[in-house]
């Protein structure tokens, strides 16, 4: 199936402008995190209060979450338990917050009729050593993550500059939809940075297919300057690319609008992400191996 038949657009010769909006992109993200004193972290960073409340009744995580909002508390995960009919409530904070907090959480479940008879099974407080500790835990992922790709892709096109380009453009993708979040102030959890590593995965692989094609191109386009060799391969994979999107693209709408508030932010940072990598893949990676081969030619000229 094919959604475009012959295109002949000339990405590279336009490598630049799309070089500015990614910069301008970056740009926008770094001024937001720093507007906003740093990225809102979660609990799983930053610490708080932890309760499992366990009830009588069959009770709705949604009325759950309703009635906390509507208590006033600021900043709140849940975790259901249901062969429990527990609730796991963990609250963003220091110890400060502890007694004021529970005083909330007993009033507001004690007004509705279907939480109303419950019993708070245990409070604990995660510390900020622990949230630091999760923390270097999330960027070594990420890190060992870009490494691995790094090495994979060189392997495979015996170059480390295919693993190098493809990193940035995943860098490229990550940062902008972290920059996305800082914009709207949305907690950065453990949830968000699997979404990321996902995103990762996702991008990669559009660059690789990509990658796979200029390879064989070179081979058999070899009397070709470079440019042209790498505009053919994007445009010959320019349809798989769309479609693979939009197919993603729809299943991520679904699970925004339908899949709860529990994955809210995480299809967020995948639909949001996915648009940006797939841009990356066709605007930016391929221009990335053009710079770096104009520059080691001229480089070997001297």
């Amino acid at each position: 199936m094919r959604m475009l038949n012959k295109t002949n657009f000339d990405f590279i010769s336009k490598r630049h402008t799309f070089f500015g909006i990614s910069a301008a992109m970056i740009v926008i993200s770094i001024v937001s995190i720093l507007l906003h004193g740093g990225l809102n972290l979660g609990i799983d960073f930053k610490g708080g209060l932890m309760q499992e409340v366990r009830f009588t009744a069959p009770f709705q995580i949604e009325e759950v979450r309703k009635i906390l909002s509507e208590s006033g508390i600021p900043s709140f995960e849940l975790q259901s338990f249901p062969k429990k009919n527990s609730v796991l409530i963990r609250v963003k904070g220091d110890k400060d917050i502890a007694e004021s907090v529970t005083a909330k959480i007993r009033e507001g479940l004690a007004k509705s009729e279907t939480t109303k008879d419950f019993t708070i099974e245990r409070t604990e407080f995660v510390g900020p050593t622990v949230g630091a500790h999760l923390s270097t835990q999330a960027i070594w992922a990420i890190l060992l993550s870009f490494m691995g790709i790094i090495v994979y892709v060189a392997f495979r096109f015996k170059s480390a500059i295919w693993g190098i380009s493809g990193v940035v453009a995943l860098i490229h993708d990550v940062f902008i939809t972290l920059g996305l979040f800082s914009l709207l102030d949305k907690e950065i959890t453990l949830t968000i940075v699997a979404a990321f590593l996902t995103l990762a995965g996702y991008s990669i692989n559009d660059t690789i297919v990509i990658y796979d094609r200029i390879r064989e191109n070179i081979s058999l386009l070899r009397k070709d300057p470079l440019d042209k060799v790498l505009n053919v391969s994007v445009n010959q994979t320019l349809s798989r690319t769309i479609i693979t999107s939009l197919t993603v693209e729809m299943v991520l709408l679904t699970l925004y609008f339908f899949g709860g508030e529990v994955i809210h932010d995480f299809s967020l940072a995948l639909l949001f992400g996915c648009i940006i990598g797939t841009y990356s893949t066709v605007f930016v990676a391929s221009p990335i191996v053009y710079e770096w081969t104009l520059y080691r030619n001229k480089k070997n000229k001297k």
